[in-house]
């Protein structure tokens, strides 16, 4: 039989095989974190007419005369280009901006990855694909701590996720006591009364309840330099403790003698050591305290490395975990698993987990998802070229029929 017979045939078969490929890569033309693939070609193995002769004497040397035997698939190779970013504004939606793949834990507990984010919660708010498979990561402590260093777990942000309270142990006053108020003088015409200034700040109790605490600055002398009284009473007008603060001439503080108080059964030091003493300048106010109440989780939003930042009712914001990617050595060596998701293989290398941004891992964006990489011209193109080349394979299977049929008419 004719060899450019079975040349044909090999160059039909690669051809469906292209196409099917390219068929496959516009079907998946709006999946999400989809990766186009390839085909690539090779030449089979070539018979030998004439072996290359070296050069003798006065002859010179001859080549090699062959003929090949057709072509076949090489290899079907993944483009892992990025695909472009579609912001969608769900927080729930997550796209790697650069390499990695995301690491979820599918049915039987096989690892697999993806670059799909499109994830939602489940009854137990777990994070989890559209298929279900769970989105792997680090959960955060009870202070919000990560430890990207410990083994991978499911992430999970339940609507009962909460922050619990904590006592006040101190409260920071900052700003400016002036150092030109009035002081207080009896006997003159009228009596003037000393300059007092009152501050409110909530603290909190170890149970979490807030108790609203007044601070209140009254200036006793002015030279040669500025002592103010400080008093601490809750709302019912309860002392609950008192003292002084004292500056220098040049407006810098000089000593505070202020013992903690005792607030909610707790004891609570106010921290006066900011404050400043300079004239016509009243800016004292309580720059802040170290309790809080409990809240629960409302809602979060994800930093460029994975990290969740959970806000909670009480207006505070903490971690409460952390999306891991992965990376490969070689990711055309992974194996396509379906739905989106991907494995890997002997080829591929080990998995490298942690954190985005990190050796060489992709920053995370949240509000977003990352498209398919399928250029659709370039498809089209390849479904004309893998036509023309089954219809060039045809040919040439026709045109040797034609010829067998020459050989079997020369007899009649």
């Amino acid at each position: 039989m004719l060899r450019s017979l079975f040349s044909g045939i090999s160059s039909l078969r690669s051809h469906q095989t292209m196409l099917d490929v390219t068929g496959n890569n516009i079907a998946n033309a709006n999946t999400t974190g989809f990766k186009s693939s390839r085909t690539q070609f090779e030449d089979t193995l070539s018979q030998m007419i004439q072996a290359p002769g070296a050069p003798q004497g006065q002859n010179g040397g001859t080549n090699p005369a062959q003929v090949g035997l057709g072509v076949r698939v090489a290899g079907i190779s993944t483009d892992f280009t990025p695909g472009a970013a579609q912001q969608t504004g769900r927080s729930l939606d997550m796209m790697i901006d650069g390499d990695g793949f995301f690491v979820v834990n599918g049915g039987g507990g096989e690892q697999l990855y993806t670059r799909n984010g499109a994830f939602s919660l489940d009854a137990t708010g777990q994070l989890v694909t559209a298929s279900g498979a769970r989105v792997m990561g680090w959960a955060a402590d009870a202070n919000g701590v990560v430890n990207a260093n410990g083994p991978l777990s499911p992430l999970s942000l339940p609507v009962t996720t909460t922050m619990g309270a904590r006592a006040t142990s101190t409260v920071t006053f900052g700003g400016n006591l002036p150092a030109d108020a009035k002081v207080a003088d009896p006997t003159a015409t009228p009596p003037v009364e000393a300059t007092t200034l009152l501050r409110s700040i909530e603290v909190y109790s170890a149970d979490g309840t807030p108790t609203p605490v007044d601070v209140s600055f009254t200036l006793q002398a002015s030279s040669p330099s500025a002592t103010w009284a400080v008093s601490v009473a809750d709302r019912s007008g309860t002392q609950l403790g008192t003292g002084t603060v004292t500056f220098n001439a040049n407006g810098s503080l000089q000593n505070v003698t202020l013992p903690p108080v005792t607030v909610g059964g707790s004891a609570v030091t106010l921290d006066l050591g900011a404050l400043t003493g300079f004239a016509a300048l009243t800016t004292v106010e309580a720059s802040g305290q170290d309790g809080q109440g409990a809240g629960v989780l409302q809602s979060f939003a994800m930093a460029s490395d994975g990290t969740l930042i959970g806000s909670f009712s009480n207006g505070l914001k903490r971690a409460v975990g952390q999306v891991a990617v992965s990376t490969f050595a070689n990711s055309g060596g992974l194996e396509k698993a379906g739905g989106s998701m991907l494995r890997a293989s002997v080829n591929s290398g080990d998995p490298q987990v942690g954190v985005a941004g990190q050796g060489g891992r992709g920053d995370l964006t949240g509000g977003a998802l990352e498209m398919s990489n399928v250029d659709l011209s370039q498809e089209f193109t390849n479904l004309i070229v893998a036509q023309r080349g089954f219809q060039a394979g045809s040919r040439v299977i026709t045109t040797s029929d034609e010829l067998l049929q020459e050989l079997v008419n020369l007899k009649r």
